[in-house]
């Protein structure tokens, strides 16, 4: 529970998998199989909306995923009352069914992922060059190192060249007013910065795109 209840709590429906998905790899089961197919189908729903606007994720969700994840976790509980509470089999069921509101939220909200795949993706660099930062100095610089890798990673997903985001915002941030710091943001000032990833390759067509995200 968290202490004022402004922070909600999504769970990661590639984690939940990852429990039926293992077990369905040592020793396969119609159990492990249908529950699978039940994931697979909410991810199929997902493929269909990405880069969709945020309401439109949310039209999707509302009639295409909620009566699907309805049906699962009846289709859940009523198979954990057939198994072993000792069996791997109950426990990744459990495991779902222990956090299902968690599970459902991104139902509820068109900002929201069905998991965490891309912050953890984001992360990995830092994750690799942990021994790098452990000197970091104090906590007020780590705050300060998330916070520019934070923006980086933004930068990443939107199809910008990092170094010149920061070339950019340095670059004019002394005279933009504090109180609409958020204007630098990187989606904010994208049409604004000449990047590699904007570059049009001899025949004229764009190297790459920016996230739409």
């Amino acid at each position: 529970m968290f202490i004022d209840g402004s922070i909600r709590e999504a769970a990661c429906h590639a984690h939940a998998r990852r429990k039926f998905y293992d077990i369905h790899v040592r020793t396969p089961s119609d159990t492990t199989k249908k529950a699978l197919e039940y994931i697979g189908g909410l991810y199929a729903i997902e493929a269909s909306i990405r880069g969709k606007p945020a309401d439109e994720r949310l039209r999707a969700r509302q009639e295409q995923s909620r009566p699907l994840l309805d049906t699962y976790e009846a289709w859940l509980r009523a198979k954990l009352e057939t198994l072993s509470t000792k069996s791997e089999t109950a426990k990744a069921i459990n495991y779902s069914l222990n956090q299902w509101a968690a599970l459902i939220l991104y139902c509820d909200d068109g900002t929201v992922e069905i998991d965490n795949n891309l912050a953890e993706n984001a992360l990995r660099c830092v994750s690799l060059g942990r021994k790098n930062f452990m000197f970091v100095g104090s906590d007020s610089g780590g705050e300060r190192a998330a916070a520019m890798y934070s923006l980086i990673g933004c930068c990443k997903l939107n199809g910008i060249d990092p170094r010149a985001y920061l070339t950019h915002v340095l670059t004019y941030i002394a005279d933009h007013p504090i109180n609409r710091i958020d204007e630098l943001l990187p989606w904010r000032v994208a049409g604004q910065i000449e990047t590699p990833a904007r570059h049009q390759d001899s025949g004229g067509y764009p190297t790459s795109h920016p996230s739409s995200g």
